[in-house]
């Protein structure tokens, strides 16, 4: 309440200098008229805001060509919020009065209230009129010159919209007068969204989520009692594997700020009681609408905070840590942030595009939506996602799938002086695809001995580049795990668990292939004399026994095995298909392992604890009688002795 009164009063003092300039030099030659506009005057000082528009439009029907009363009941309209009286009288009284630099703050007003409503040619003439005033209000200028490249952007961009055109979602999606900020998992059977009953500013946020199931959305539901409760839970990012939430909460009892983060994690159907994510990453200020990354471990979010900021709001970005803590998140810095609002990020499944909401960039006049790559670790300029997705009014929400396909936004609307917000669904048109093409494996982990599910460790890691890109931990109750997969990348995925040996799974897709998404269940067997594993990321050229650089990977698997399990004594296996003849396949069989082997004790691993033995072509596991069973047949097996 004290806020709003004294943005009220701001209101008022700003439209009150110019009446008093203009007191002895009114427009109107009617006394009445200028005795009614004098009446006004006092009741806008006792406040009584209603008996001042009443005296001035009995002013303006006595002279209805009095700008100044015109331009006093505007500045009325727009402190008591009804913008459209606004816009008209302050067109009606700015028409009828010749420039005058005493009317700047009124000249910027309408110029903001123009472009509000997409009139960009009003709008640059009145931001036009406000520079021609020399006004001492820097910020302003600054502003009005941005707004008039805003303009110039705008303009061309109507000549150019872009193929984009959004489908209301069917119900029953769309229930609530108010629903935004989608978002889904990797493999798009889960839509999670923000919803509120009413426009009303203390109706509750609340998160739900819907069931893609048949080719349809089934009716959503609250995402779990132990998240949604009495205070506001408002914008959520969900993991690619849906199984870790971190969503905005404003002035909970356990709250640092005005709004905080929190994080939530599923084991099997139950969500954890939300954690907030601390003085590490939340602050005194504003911290809001998060966005993880496909596997969970990076955050970014917007926030107001002061210290090492841009602007007045920023995007920010933290990273879990190997021990579970999440570091202290810093700025994106340029060029993504400016001095004006940076907002509403979202990043794609692949990890190379970031999209986010800005009105500090140039665009249509209010928040427009951009999108930046990764390119050589930074990202690149922002780049406007264009007409009729960005409009004059403030864009956000906004969600691309992994394969790049469809994308989901929500968009405030008007509807009989009732605000709604709906989410839709399009298909993505190219200029706004990611930089990079995302499916995905999922399956589940199971001992391979009891057939019960397991809770393990999935890594994913770019084998020419030995970086892991992915961490995910299967669900300890069913086993289930789901990892993003980038078109163009040769990855090695690691699964490991105490007890188990490790498995090794290679995916290439460095050239052109079946990119649909894997379902792939893995068995670990448990540590025990006998048991093997295939070491699927170790690599030779054909008839080569040198161990090919993006072996490195699978190779310092070998020794983090080694090392959490100081008593385990393997064997490395080197085996050959049937193509050439026996002594060649047996000699070349032993150069491999023998590599494998003279890597590890070149990297610490005493030899008394490893052994390498070549069995050529004798030990196959499938029949020689195709390719794909003699790529099998070729490989290094690690065994336990």
């Amino acid at each position: 309440m004290v806020k709003n009164f004294l943005l009220k009063l701001v209101c008022i003092f700003l439209f009150i200098p110019f009446a008093e300039a203009q007191q002895s030099n009114l427009s109107t030659q009617s006394g009445k008229a200028a005795e009614l506009y004098q009446k006004a005057q006092k009741y806008i000082v006792a406040r009584d805001f209603d008996k001042a528009l009443d005296a001035l439009q009995e002013a303006t029907k006595k002279d209805p060509n009095f700008g100044e009363a015109y331009i006093k009941m505007a500045g009325l309209h727009k402190m008591t919020g009804n913008q459209s009286a606004a816009f008209a009288a302050y067109k009606k009284g700015l028409a009828l009065i010749p420039f005058n630099p005493a009317l700047a703050t009124e000249y910027y007003n309408f110029a903001d209230m123009a472009l509000s409503t997409s009139d960009y040619a009003l709008g640059k003439k009145y931001y036009e009129l406000f520079i021609q005033t020399n006004s001492k209000n820097t910020k302003a200028l600054k502003y009005a010159q941005q707004q008039l490249k805003n303009i110039d952007f705008a303009l061309e961009a109507l000549k150019r919209p872009v193929a984009f055109k959004p489908v209301r979602m069917q119900a029953p999606l769309n229930q609530f007068q108010l629903q935004y900020f989608p978002a889904l998992t990797a493999a798009k059977t889960h839509l999670v969204f923000t919803a509120r009953t009413s426009d009303s500013p203390h109706a509750d946020e609340n998160l739900y989520v819907s069931v893609f199931q048949n080719n349809s959305w089934l009716e959503p539901v609250s995402i779990a009692s132990s998240i949604n409760s009495e205070f506001n839970e408002g914008t959520a990012s969900i993991s690619g594997d849906g199984k870790t939430i971190v969503f905005s909460s404003c002035n909970r009892p356990n709250s640092l700020g005005d709004c905080d983060l929190y994080i939530s994690t599923r084991n099997g159907n139950t969500w954890s009681k939300p954690v907030n994510l601390g003085r590490q990453v939340n602050s005194a200020a504003w911290d809001s609408q998060p966005c993880l990354s496909a596997d969970g471990r990076t955050l970014y979010f917007s926030s107001d905070r002061g210290q090492g900021s841009k602007g007045r709001e920023d995007i920010w970005v933290s990273k879990q840590q190997e021990d579970g803590t999440w570091s202290v998140p810093e700025n994106l810095g340029e060029p993504i942030n400016t001095a004006g609002s940076e907002t509403a990020p979202f990043l794609h499944a692949s990890g190379s595009t970031l999209y986010f909401s800005s009105n500090g960039h140039t665009g249509m006049g209010g928040a427009d939506i951009f999108k930046t790559t990764l390119a050589d670790s930074a990202w690149t300029q922002p780049e406007n996602l264009g007409y009729p997705l960005n409009t004059a009014s403030n864009e956000a929400s906004f969600f691309i799938t992994p394969d790049n396909s469809k994308g989901y936004y929500s968009r405030l609307e008007l509807e009989q002086s009732k605000k709604t917000a709906s989410l839709f669904e399009f298909e993505v048109p190219a200029a706004w695809k990611s930089k990079e093409t995302s499916t995905y494996t999922q399956g589940r982990v199971f001992d391979a001995k009891t057939k019960k599910p397991l809770g393990a460790q999935v890594q994913l890691y770019d084998l020419n580049s030995n970086a892991k890109v992915q961490q995910v931990l299967s669900d300890k109750e069913n086993g289930t795990y789901t990892v993003v997969l980038n078109e163009g990348r040769q990855y090695g995925l690691f699964i490991s668990t105490s007890n188990y040996l490790p498995k090794s799974i290679s995916f290439d897709y460095t050239t052109k292939k079946d990119f649909n998404p894997v379902t792939l269940d893995i068995y670990l067997d448990p540590i025990a004399k006998g048991a093997s594993a295939v070491l699927n990321n170790l690599f030779f050229s054909t008839g080569k026994y040198q161990l090919e650089p993006k072996s490195k990977t699978e190779l310092n698997k070998i020794i983090d095995f080694l090392t959490a399990n100081n008593q385990v004594k393997i064997e490395i296996a080197g085996h050959t298909d049937d193509v050439g003849n026996d002594t060649d396949n047996q000699v070349l069989s032993d150069k491999r392992a023998r590599s494998v082997y003279d890597y590890l004790v070149k990297q610490g691993v005493k030899k008394e604890r490893i052994s390498a033995v070549g069995y050529g072509e004798t030990k196959p596991l499938h029949p020689n009688t195709s390719e794909e069973n003699r790529q099998q047949n070729r490989r290094i097996e690690l065994r336990v002795l």
